[in-house]
């Protein structure tokens, strides 16, 4: 699954639906945040609800291709290290 664009409140009930429904029809998920142009708080908490949602079904959520504006939000956060994903860090010019 791939993420476009924002990932805010404005589209945040949309995210999660398809998030749950793709963790529901499979036995784990990866979500690709590569187009993520924005992310506010709902996006994070929606990070943080569908690893909570996978692991409480024992179904891998893993997130790969993190844009610079959702590896933002994660360090704004400090929370790199709970996700246990590989974070790759492009080099900027």
């Amino acid at each position: 699954m791939r993420i476009e664009g924002e990932f805010t409140i404005y589209n945040a009930l949309q995210i999660r639906d398809g998030l749950l429904e793709h963790l529901a029809s499979s036995d784990g998920i990866e979500v690709d945040l590569g187009g993520v142009t924005e992310m506010d708080t709902a996006g994070f908490q929606l990070l943080l609800a569908a690893k909570r949602e996978g692991a409480r079904l024992g179904k891998a959520v893993r997130y790969v291709s993190h844009s610079q504006a959702a590896l933002e939000v994660i360090d704004l956060y400090n929370m790199a290290t709970h996700f246990g994903d590989p974070l790759l860090i492009s080099a900027r010019p």
